[in-house]
């Protein structure tokens, strides 16, 4: 079987093919203002490559859903799922080389970012027995790694600029490989860009865009000027998987549309204007109520159903010719050995929690545990008293697990492990313990911790003359010994 597809043809109507084994290798960019005809090249490279390579598209835009009918790609809209339906989702997509469309249409940008970043990170931290070839497609490749912030937090942007520098960056040795495709080169991260070693520069006006294009293409600057006058649908290729010396590409036909409306013009309705004035000021009409929706499934639910059309549980059915429920084990003790498993572990704080999370499912599912509706959140709160050594059903641990409440999230393992230590009157944990359970290796960010702690008046800490501390716990009126 060929490796390679036609993209389209040159100025001689020779084809110009595209190696997808070298572009896997190698990653693509693609440049070009609206209406440049850049959707419709990735709709090309998407339908020729369809049964080479599995393929994950981000669709800001939705215009990408229509590959799901004629070539099998599961869509996956975005806004009618969580944080921890999107993380189990692209798991499942890894294992199964599912090819998908994650439609991103119904979210506002900041939410579009952060989905986009948990997703593709989901997709980076598979496990290596799962590091399949994948090409990833993203559309307006300048909203999810831009090169300055706008209007979304600085939390959404580092973190979807983090998952779109993984992607390009270490990406290749986990199988997969950045299509990135943008309007503009001059509001794309440099480092997200820089990555790529195949191009397809389409049209473009500003100045800047078209010398960049051109260094890109290592053409020279007066040559810059051919980039404006390029044709709707016609690029400047480069690169190992196209050609080694610039080449100019008309793109081919595709098989699928865009939901969007077509450009072009269309005749305007004929009514005169005494008709046309009639129609807008006439009386709303009166019809019956349509019949009430039939009630949406939860975002739960909508997830299991979304995941049993990607594969087929792993796990053997069950049988059904005994008791059921003597053979569903009890999920409490389960979870809970689960997460001292993974409290033990000795670099399991510096984990990021999607990650955590997605480790914690795995586990809970090889052993038949339900999660009863567990998500992040509760997770997170649930691994830091793990961590810190408290039993939720232990009554002598019920005092601090009540003070918990009222502790944030990222700060809840130092000090649920400061508090165990003074409810046993052992000495307070050094910096270097409290540093390995908040899962960094700085010594500032551990005495700043304190300090926030005490401004909090969650904590008092007292260092005598002779240097030893103690700290204590004023709501508990418990104190750690001296050390």
């Amino acid at each position: 079987m060929s490796n390679s597809i036609i993209i389209g043809s040159d100025n001689r109507d020779t084809s110009v093919p595209i190696d997808i084994e070298e572009l896997l290798a190698t990653r693509l960019l693609v440049q070009g203002n609206s209406g440049s005809g850049k959707s419709h090249l990735l709709r090309r490279l998407l339908e020729e490559s369809a049964g080479l390579v599995q393929q994950v598209v981000i669709d800001p835009e939705g215009d990408f859903v229509t590959l799901a009918e004629p070539f099998g790609h599961v869509v996956i809209d975005g806004a009618d799922y969580g944080d921890t339906e999107i993380v189990q989702l692209a798991a499942r997509i890894r294992r199964h080389r599912a090819s998908v469309v994650l439609a991103l249409d119904g979210l506002e940008v900041e939410a579009q970012m952060r989905c986009a970043a948990m997703f593709l990170n989901a997709l980076f931290d598979a496990p290596r027995e799962e590091w399949y070839p994948a090409l990833v497609v993203v559309d307006e490749a300048q909203m999810f790694a831009p090169a300055q912030g706008g209007d979304v937090s600085d939390e959404a942007r580092r973190l979807s600029l983090s998952a779109m520098t993984n992607l390009m960056c270490r990406g290749r040795k986990r199988g997969l490989a950045g299509v990135i495709a943008t309007q503009r080169l001059a509001k794309l991260a440099k480092n997200v860009a820089a990555e790529a070693s195949n191009f397809l520069m389409g049209r473009t006006f500003l100045d800047i865009d078209m010398v960049r294009a051109a260094d890109l293409l290592g053409m020279e600057r007066r040559q810059a000027e051919q980039i404006r006058d390029l044709d709707r649908g016609m690029f400047l290729g480069l690169g190992p998987a196209i050609s080694r010396r610039p080449v100019s590409v008309r793109i081919g036909s595709v098989r699928t549309g865009t939901r969007g409306a077509a450009p072009g013009l269309l005749p305007l309705p004929t009514a005169s204007a005494e008709e046309m004035e009639a129609l807008l000021h006439a009386a709303p009409e009166t019809t019956e109520p349509p019949p009430p929706a039939p009630p949406r499934p939860s975002p739960g639910e909508q997830a299991d159903a979304l995941m049993e059309r990607i594969a087929i549980q792993d796990a053997p059915a069950p049988d059904t010719t005994g008791d059921q429920a003597d053979d569903t084990p009890d999920a409490a003790p389960i979870i809970a050995e689960v997460l001292r498993e993974m409290a033990a572990e000795p670099d399991s704080a510096f984990q990021t929690s999607a990650a955590l999370f997605q480790d914690f499912t795995l586990r809970c599912r090889a052993r038949r545990a339900p999660l009863h509706g567990l998500d992040m959140t509760q997770f997170n709160r649930r691994f830091a008293m793990a961590q810190a050594g408290i039993d939720t059903d232990n009554d002598d641990h019920a005092a601090l697990v009540a003070l918990s409440q009222s502790v944030p999230d990222d700060m809840l393992a130092p000090f649920l492990a400061i508090a165990r230590a003074a409810q046993d009157e052992a000495p307070c944990p050094d910096d270097d313990t409290l540093a390995r359970i908040y899962g960094t290796s700085s010594a500032g960010r551990i005495r700043r911790l304190l300090d926030n702690f005490e401004r909090m008046e969650l904590l008092v800490i007292r260092t005598d003359f002779s240097g030893r501390r103690t700290v204590t716990v004023p709501r508990l009126g418990l104190t750690t010994a001296a050390v």
